[in-house]
Parts: structure tokens; sequence; C-alpha cells
């Protein structure tokens, strides 16, 4: 297979794999799109986790709602628990990676805040332990996965939202979760802005 082929193999790949996903995941993604406009009227905030690729979009995340996505607006409440890398190695090296996200839910959570769990596997254990102390401190939580959510599926309380990728290609599942941040983000100041309902 010649480089010209495999570039258009990896185009088609995505546009085939973005078609599935918007008819499988355009409800949940207005689902969480009202869950954290609701969240943020009520001065509650999103928190984003993730490792590797994910933990970028927890970043990219939490940066376009508290500075802007495409529109002038107040700023939102919204951080990544991914950025701060002494809370990060403290807590790494003085108990275990498990626990980098969750002691800092644990901190930082409260009662009405949305977590935003990014696990391309849905297998992440430090997003599982975040995803355990947000359902005991009251925060739900908004799943990003694919390859059928993995363990973190069952983790999944009744009102939680799940943004599953329906695909098993790592690639494919990570191209999916930026265009759904970035929808995310169009909803969120869409419905603030007062141009959705």
């Amino acid at each position: 297979m010649s480089i010209a082929q495999r570039i258009n193999m990896q185009f088609n790949g995505s546009i085939e794999t973005k078609r599935a996903a918007l008819a499988q995941m355009a409800a949940p993604i207005e689902s969480a799109i009202h869950a954290m406009v609701d969240c943020l009227r009520a001065e509650g905030k999103v928190m984003a986790c993730g490792n590797g690729g994910s933990a970028g979009d927890s970043q990219h995340f939490a940066a376009e709602l508290l500075n802007r996505f495409e529109r002038e607006r107040e700023p939102l409440a919204a951080i990544a628990l991914t950025t701060d890398t002494s809370t990060l190695t403290s807590i790494a090296n003085d108990y275990s990676y498990e626990e980098v996200f969750s002691k800092q839910v644990k901190a930082l959570g409260r009662r009405g805040d949305i977590l935003l769990a990014i696990s391309t596997s849905g297998n992440s254990p430090n997003v599982m332990a975040a995803i355990r102390v947000a359902h005991a401190k009251g925060v739900r939580v908004v799943a990003l996965t694919g390859k059928g959510g993995g363990k973190m599926l069952a983790q999944l309380a009744a009102d939680d939202i799940h943004l599953c990728v329906p695909s098993d290609s790592t690639a494919r599942i990570q191209e999916v979760h930026l265009l759904t941040l970035h929808c995310l983000c169009d909803g969120i100041d869409a419905v603030m802005l007062g141009d959705a309902a």
C-alpha cells in the first residue's frame, strides 16, 4: 500500500467513524450539554481528567470553557485535573498513580459539579477511581469513552451520561473525542448565550 493510499484510508476511516458516532452519540451529547449548562448556571464547575491524549483533551476542554470557544462570553468554571505537576507527582509518589485524580475530586468536588471522565479504553484505573469519589461526593459523571465503555460502563450511575465512540481503534476514538468536546463547547455557548434551548 502506498503512502497516498494509507492517507486515503485514514481519512475515510475517520469519516466513517464520525458518521457512525453521530447516529449513536448525538442524543447523549445533547444531554451532556444541558447537564453542564445546568451545573454552570448553578455556580458549579466541570472537572476533567484523563491520561495521555485524554489528558490533553481534558486541558483543551477546560481552556475552551474557562477562556472562550468561538464567541465572546463570560468565563465558565472548569478545571483540568491533569495540569498541576506538583499535585500529580506528590500523590503518585506518596500514595499511588491510581489516586492522582480521585484525591483532587475529593478535595475540589462539590455536590452539583460534573466530572468529565475521559478514557479511550474505558479501563483507566485512575479515572475509574475518580468516578467512585465523584459519586460519593454527589458529582455527576459524563464519561467519554470508546471500545464499548470498558470497565467504566459498569461504574456509571443511572443519572450519569455515557458518550461512547462506536469504534475499537484508538486513533478513531480520539478523533471523535475531540469533535465531541467541540460539540459540547458549541452547545454550552449556544444555550448560555440564548441561541438554543
